[in-house]
């Protein structure tokens, strides 16, 4: 724990505070304690979602993280945020002193890239209907917490299709 310890700080965001810059490298990974982030990129000037992340949730750009490339998208604080940040310079120091700690970095990386994998998986496998639904049923706080445009966007479908979902 003393050496886990090392690599982590505590850091607060406003609402609308930037986490990761696209274009930047992405260097740490972000362990949501309170409040929502989420990830987005812009496409003709619209805002297109990839993720939020909530309470106990992993915030990263995992491929930016492990080769060092630069980041396509940004993380944002949607509401005032408070993470637990992991940095990679001192993760990278306390993997060689700790087995352990090594075989939780990987664990954990193994888990957001899983979460990731199955978000992308549900626009080739599901219609939007069954996106909505599946989100409805693994996490109903989302709709509670998240606006309207911002869900849809997440979800790949117009503000008015999801309207019509949540009204049926």
């Amino acid at each position: 724990w003393e050496i886990l310890c090392d690599c982590l700080t505590e850091q607060k965001f406003k609402k609308g505070d930037i986490l990761l810059n696209s274009g930047e490298i992405c260097n740490s990974l972000f362990f949501v304690s309170s409040g929502i982030c989420k990830a987005f990129y812009n496409q003709d000037g619209k805002e297109i979602n990839i993720a939020f992340y909530f309470e106990y949730d992993f915030a990263t750009n995992t491929k930016s993280l492990t080769n060092g490339t630069k980041s396509e998208y940004k993380i944002v604080a949607y509401e005032n945020l408070t993470v637990i940040k992991f940095d990679k310079v001192q993760l990278l120091t306390a993997y060689k002193q700790s087995r352990e700690i090594e075989t939780f970095g990987r664990k954990l990386l193994e888990i957001i890239v899983s979460k990731h994998e199955e978000h992308s998986n549900s626009f080739k496998l599901f219609t939007p209907k069954q996106r909505y639904d599946n989100l409805v049923l693994t996490n109903p706080d989302f709709l509670q917490r998240v606006s309207l445009t911002q869900t849809a966007s997440y979800l790949g479908m117009s503000r008015e299709t999801l309207s019509r979902f949540r009204k049926k």
